[in-house]
């Protein structure tokens, strides 16, 4: 017996089945083929028969009965409609080419002799005879594109799915720069609302509305689908916010809006909308109110560049009332490079322009963004990224020497080799903020000789020792290790300290007379938290002094009780031991933190 391996329809004299030769690999298992897929309701007949065949070349009135073939092979057969113009296609053929190709066989007047049917008689043809197609034989229009069909997968893979939601817009943030989102408004739904809420202060004061966030929770269910089906039909109006004045370490107050808590559940829905797309934009040097950052890799960052980086001068820059100062038509021009969904600039413009209520009268905004609003600190950084972020970036790669910049929020501390190269950007950042209508600081904003090399040449022109700059509460100094080396040395800014210590005297003398555990509870918990952000390396000596004066001030509070009094200091002592916790050090060293979130 010769056998012939071809494209063609294998010849044999023997009256042995071509299903002997036919190979079944173990793509069936897999679902990964090279050729037609196999249909699984098919394999009862000992032949699986391809999905192209029987699926694309069945009509209506298709039967499946067997067949037997000029092999005398026991093979699934189809008898189609003439209606449709489908033939009958053995399913013995495409089995043994090589390439998948699917062969039309005809069938001989043998094939129909046990056989009984009500359908019209396929006529006798041979297709696979010649060199034409079997469509053109058979008296059909070849198929376009069906003689190979290419391999589809079962499933669709995963790494080809387009991630969904907000993953998908960070993605796509993140792949594009300069790309425009124009539908945004859809990934806010009841649930991103309502992980919102929960979000939310619950000691938070309550806006012009009244209602706290315990009330608002007994209502959420209901409360929170109407919300946002007034967002989405744009029925959704904001509230203004309601004034009140809190009182600042200088002596000043500070104005802040507090806003009604609905107006807080959808502003906290947009922040989380916007930030997925910003925080691909924002800079490594921005710290300020960004998910994963805080005050302490500010201030680590600053002390690992001044430590690291060739810096002799440093430039503290305040902008003056900056949240008070925010052009709005700016505001949007910048939210414009990258929002193009019109229904979030609506949201935002309502609460730029929705005013506040003080002294129960509305007063309109026509600048600036409250400060207590949850939106408000993203407005901020997206202003300052487009108006000064991006501009220092491009500037200090074309300065002489080092540069080093970190901002938090409004408080920025940039570090020069030269003082020339200082100088001249302070010029231009004037020039650049009064471009967006802000101002720097005449009081805060300094430019002072720091660094390595600033002991030694104040000395040599007889100024004493270095000037100091306070940055995020701490007040930076110049010092040196056991070495003689250069050591930035971090202590809490005395302003600070000042209106703590106030405080606590104000409020021990008001509870004077409440039980020493009830009071030393409530000292524990005040003393702790100032640890716990102070309790930096080098800063422990002069936290032991603030515990010190903690003990002072709870004395003198208790010695007012009566005018007969017996608390001396070793009694006091065993009370502040029980109460009041000891200094320890809770940061770690700047560089190792730093290094280890940017390795």
């Amino acid at each position: 017996m010769k056998v012939r391996y071809g494209k063609d329809v294998a010849n044999h004299s023997g009256p042995e089945s071509c299903r002997r030769y036919r190979e079944v690999p173990a793509e069936a298992l897999t679902g990964e083929t090279g050729r037609p897929a196999i249909e699984p309701r098919n394999q009862k007949f000992g032949m699986p028969t391809p999905l192209s065949e029987a699926e694309g070349n069945t009509g209506p009135g298709a039967c499946r009965q067997l067949g037997y073939g000029p092999a005398r092979s026991k093979t699934l057969s189809m008898l189609g409609s003439l209606l449709h113009r489908s033939w009958e296609i053995s399913s013995v053929s495409g089995g043994s080419s090589p390439d998948g190709a699917v062969k039309a066989i005809g069938r001989t007047a043998a094939t129909y002799t046990s056989e009984k049917s009500d359908t019209f008689v396929v006529p006798r043809k041979s297709p696979n005879k010649g060199h034409r197609p079997a469509e053109a034989l058979e008296g059909r229009n070849v198929a376009k594109g069906n003689a190979n069909p290419a391999p589809a997968p079962r499933t669709q893979r995963r790494n080809s799915c387009a991630s969904m939601g907000l993953e998908g817009v960070r993605k796509a943030a993140c792949r594009d720069r300069r790309q425009r989102f124009t539908a945004l408004l859809h990934h806010i739904t009841p649930a991103l609302l309502t992980e919102s809420f929960r979000a939310l202060s619950r000691s938070a004061a309550a806006g012009v509305d009244g209602v706290t966030w315990r009330d608002y929770e007994a209502i959420l269910p209901q409360r929170v689908h109407e919300l946002h089906r007034q967002i989405q039909v744009g029925a959704y109006r904001a509230q203004p916010s309601r004034r009140v004045f809190i009182p600042k370490s200088d002596g000043r107050l500070r104005p802040l809006g507090i806003a009604a808590l609905e107006d807080k559940i959808v502003q906290q829905a947009v922040v989380t909308v916007l930030g997925s797309i910003y925080e691909a934009d924002f800079l490594g040097f921005s710290y300020g109110f960004r998910p994963g950052r805080g005050q302490h890799d500010a201030l680590d960052a600053l002390a690992v560049g001044l430590q690291r980086r060739k810096v002799n001068w440093i430039l503290d820059a305040d902008i003056r009332a900056f949240f008070d100062e925010i052009d709005h038509a700016w505001m949007l021009r910048f939210l414009e490079h990258r929002i193009g969904d019109q229904r979030i600039l609506r949201l935002i413009r309502l609460w730029l322009t929705s005013g506040v209520l003080e002294n129960g009268r509305r007063v309109a905004s026509v600048r600036g963004t409250p400060q207590g609003a949850v939106i408000s600190p993203l407005l901020a950084n997206i202003y300052l990224h487009y108006a000064l972020d991006l501009w220092v970036h491009a500037w200090r790669q074309r300065a002489a020497g080092d540069v080093i910049v970190v901002r938090y929020a409004d408080d920025s501390v940039f570090g020069f080799q030269t003082q020339s190269t200082a100088q001249r950007f302070l010029q231009a950042l004037q020039e650049r903020m009064a471009k967006f209508g802000l101002v720097l600081h005449p009081d805060k904003t300094r430019l002072i000789e720091f660094g390595r090399f600033a002991e030694a040449n104040r000395r040599r022109r007889g100024q004493g020792r270095p000037e100091t700059f306070d940055f995020l509460g701490f007040t930076h100094c110049c010092a040196r290790d056991r070495a003689g080396g250069f050591k930035l040395l971090r202590l809490t800014a005395k302003k600070r300290m000042r209106a703590t210590l106030a405080k606590i005297r104000e409020t021990l003398m008001r509870r004077r007379h409440e039980p020493p555990p009830t009071v030393g509870a409530w000292l524990r918990r005040v003393v702790q938290g100032y640890f716990n952000y102070h309790a930096v390396p080098g800063n422990l000596k002069r936290l032991d002094g603030f515990r010190s004066e903690v003990c002072r001030a709870w004395r003198q509070a208790l010695r007012r009780r009566s005018q007969r009094h017996r608390l001396d200091w070793p009694r006091l002592n065993r009370i502040a031991r029980r109460h009041i916790p000891y200094c320890r050090q809770v940061h770690p060293h700047p560089k190792q933190r730093f290094d280890a979130s940017r390795p």
